[in-house]
């Protein structure tokens, strides 16, 4: 389960520095460094859950399972609370993560979480709390947030801030955080391992004009300390990882539909040896006065780690690898693959009040690597997503 932790906090731990601006539809200059004029307190249900064909046989598995294989769910309620006054905003939030099902070992070969009753079982719980100092023309926030399960356990903190051009058009920020993970997973494999990450973020949004925005932001995290599967037979990773990721934003507002595409490019690459390319867009149409439906569309692309390894289907040498490799490791997420993911959101809003729905549907396939064949082998997966919101402003 560190693993889910772990993926949770990459995908979009400093994208939030200006995204509010950016996720709005008709907003089209670059946001005032103002305190917000009104409180919010929302409320948010994730249901997610994946599952995974069963065609390709290992030795050791006879495929008793079936064509295909349900694999992790989880159930998250969340609570979000701002609290603004003339100069200050306190943000806190918090989530409880259900997590049960059990992953493949290897390819499509099962876990033994699988055969115990009922499968594995886990809760991880964390939450944040910010606040944000604003001046004239900018804004420093100060940030802590703490999860923990039971066998995962991380603190970390963080520091922003932005500032304005006079005209208000262009903004900057700039924001660097902290991480320090603990690490007992119950086979004991090892025991109060440590793992620590900073990371530090640069960008600028800048107003186009009254129709465009757009957004470029780097971001450069350096980690040192465990970085194993605990739960993999064979895995075992460099101590260092060291990331860059760039991300470009651009928003457009159309007159006539009264609408806003919204669009992205991101780029990701570490020192384990992955490149990764991400496109993603969504258009944001109202429908009524009080009705908007947002479909979206993302299309995700990666080669592997350089120290991933297909698995040999020779039963002397299955389930390790060739030889004795430094690091090694064929956890699935380490492997070469293209994805994508289709989704549609309606949100409601009467009066302060406001709910959402979006339902998104993900499915990974090896074949659909950019550029070329992905890692033989590995069974198509998918996912479902549904969330459920609703918050009110005071």
């Amino acid at each position: 389960m560190a693993a889910i932790d772990s993926v949770k906090k990459r995908s979009g731990k400093w994208g939030a520095i200006t995204a509010a601006a950016l996720a709005l539809p008709g907003v089209m200059s670059a946001q005032a460094e103002e305190p917000p004029e009104k409180g919010v307190i929302a409320l948010k249900y994730l249901h997610y859950r994946d599952s995974q064909t069963n065609h390709t046989i290992y030795p050791g598995y006879d495929g008793s399972e079936g064509s295909s294989l349900n694999r992790i769910r989880v159930n998250s309620p969340s609570v979000y609370l701002l609290v603004p006054t003339s100069h200050w905003s306190l943000e806190v939030s918090g989530v409880v993560d259900q997590v049960s099902g059990a992953t493949p070992r290897y390819y499509s070969d099962v876990s033994g979480a699988t055969k115990s009753p009922g499968g594995m079982k886990d809760e991880r719980k964390a939450g944040d709390v910010k606040v944000t100092r604003y001046m004239d023309r900018g804004s420093v926030g100060v940030g802590l947030a703490y999860s923990t399960e039971h066998d995962y356990r991380s603190t970390a903190v963080s520091l922003e801030g932005r500032y304005a051009s006079l005209d208000k058009n262009t903004t900057w920020n700039i924001g660097l955080a902290g991480t320090s993970d603990t690490i007992n997973p119950v086979n004991q494999i090892v025991v109060g391992e440590r793992k620590r990450t900073v990371e530090l973020t640069a960008g600028v949004t800048q107003a186009l004009s009254t129709n465009d925005l757009a957004q470029l932001s780097l971001t450069y995290s350096g980690g040192r300390g465990y970085y194993d599967d605990p739960y993999k037979l064979f895995d075992h990773r460099p101590r260092t990882r060291n990331e860059a990721i760039g991300m470009l934003r651009w928003n457009h507002h159309f007159d006539a539909p009264d609408a806003t595409l919204r669009s992205s490019y991101r780029f990701y690459n570490d020192s384990f040896g992955i490149h990764a390319h991400t496109v993603e867009a969504a258009w944001v149409q109202p429908v009524t006065s009080f009705l908007t439906i947002t479909p979206s569309v993302r299309y995700y692309s990666q080669n592997s780690a350089s120290f991933y390894y297909d698995p040999v289907t020779d039963a002397s040498v299955y389930p390790g690898p060739l030889g004795t490799p430094a690091y090694s490791s064929t956890d699935q997420r380490l492997s070469a693959f293209g994805a994508a993911s289709v989704g549609l959101k309606g949100e409601i809003q009467f009066g302060r009040w406001s709910t959402d729905l979006k339902v998104e549907q993900y499915v990974q396939r090896s074949e659909w690597r950019l550029g070329g064949k992905g890692t033989p082998g590995i069974d198509p997966f998918s996912a479902t997503t549904v969330q459920l919101g609703l918050s009110a402003k005071f």
